[in-house]
């Protein structure tokens, strides 16, 4: 297969390109505007594969769009792009809506009126896969609901608000137009290669420079924390063995409070960099609680028995197993996350291909 993928230089999107290069005989396109989470580096294990290409297109760029799908002729698309931090959509939302609504309708635009000039076969072939979040359904205050692939749309924040626009959109033009398209919601994701203003990553590295770690509220947030290369073994599985029309939620299974992977976090640097910035007694004294963000969703957790049963995906990584993964993945690459916290990852030299 020929497979776009869009956003493909960011943390789920390398994630992806990575898999795919690495285990199977596919070709992929990534497709990114290289905006500040977009990072090239994160693809520096494949870059030289013949079966990697690179274009450098915003999704809100019809022409350019159209360029790349005429010129390779893709078998499917899988659209990652997007905007996602809550915080920066609080902020500023506009972004939000230009990227994830604007941009998502751009490319299913450009996607349809190539999909209409293809044989009998490959039409019947073609897949669009939506990646979305689980945020779309808003939040859980019981301990035992789960969001399932009905659960209701409440979305609380800029972010996940353009995110459900998203999804609403690729479902019409499956309804309207025929496109087959597919859409998956995840859990939050973590792992190699997360751009440092999230949670995990963000933990870590403060930590790592003695400076505070900060928790919104009490922390009693909770989250169902899905390892990023099970996402990316997942969102394959849906591409190729998928039902066009059906949506699949993705999780990990392993719910935690915001405190709890904190603390988690704290002692696994304890075991693994005992020798701590100056004057620190532990990682955990670190901890500061912050005034909570607007609107702060209570507790998502995300029932996916469906993608279980259906396509025989279940998560790999535990927990437990995927954030030492991860605190130890940090603690080996400090060139790759250097670069972005000093912006030198960046910039008009990547140009475009």
């Amino acid at each position: 297969m020929n497979i776009i993928i869009t956003g493909g230089a960011g943390f789920i999107g390398s994630a992806v390109v990575r898999n795919i290069i690495e285990n199977t005989k596919d070709e992929v396109i990534v497709i990114d505007s290289l905006t500040y989470a977009g990072n090239l580096e994160s693809l520096n294990t494949v870059d030289k594969d013949s079966r990697y290409h690179f274009e450098k297109v915003d999704i809100c760029d019809r022409a350019k769009l159209d360029r790349v799908f005429t010129h390779y002729q893709p078998d499917a698309v899988m659209h990652l792009a997007a905007e996602s931090h809550v915080d920066r959509s609080i902020d500023g939302p506009a972004a939000f809506i230009e990227t994830n609504i604007v941009g998502t309708y751009t490319l299913l635009e450009a996607a349809r009126n190539y999909w209409n000039g293809l044989d009998s076969d490959k039409k019947q072939a073609f897949r669009f896969h939506h990646i979305s979040t689980d945020e779309v359904y808003g939040d859980l205050h019981g301990t035992d609901d789960l969001f399932t692939e009905t659960t209701p749309y409440a979305p609380s924040s800029p972010y996940s608000a353009s995110k459900a626009s998203s999804d609403h959109l690729v479902r019409a033009w499956q309804r309207t137009y025929g496109l087959p398209t597919i859409v998956t919601n995840c859990s939050n994701n973590y792992g190699p290669y997360h751009f440092p203003e999230k949670l995990i990553p963000l933990i870590i590295l403060n930590a790592l420079s003695g400076k505070s770690l900060p928790v919104y509220g009490d922390g009693s947030q909770i989250r169902d924390w899905l390892y990023v290369e099970d996402h990316a073994r997942a969102l394959y599985k849906v591409v190729t063995e998928g039902v066009v029309g059906e949506t699949y939620n993705i999780g990990g299974h392993n719910e935690r409070k915001n405190i709890d992977v904190v603390k988690t976090i704290c002692q696994l640097l304890e075991e693994l960099v005992p020798n701590k910035p100056s004057g620190l007694n532990q990682y955990a004294d670190l901890i500061t609680y912050v005034k909570d963000r607007p609107g702060h969703d209570v507790r998502y957790a995300i029932d996916a028995s469906k993608i279980a049963k259906e396509l025989d995906w279940t998560p790999a990584e535990t927990f437990e197993t995927g954030i030492r993964k991860t605190v130890e993945w940090y603690l080996n690459n400090e060139t790759w996350w250097q670069r972005v916290l000093d912006g030198s990852y960046a910039g008009e030299r990547l140009g475009s291909i």
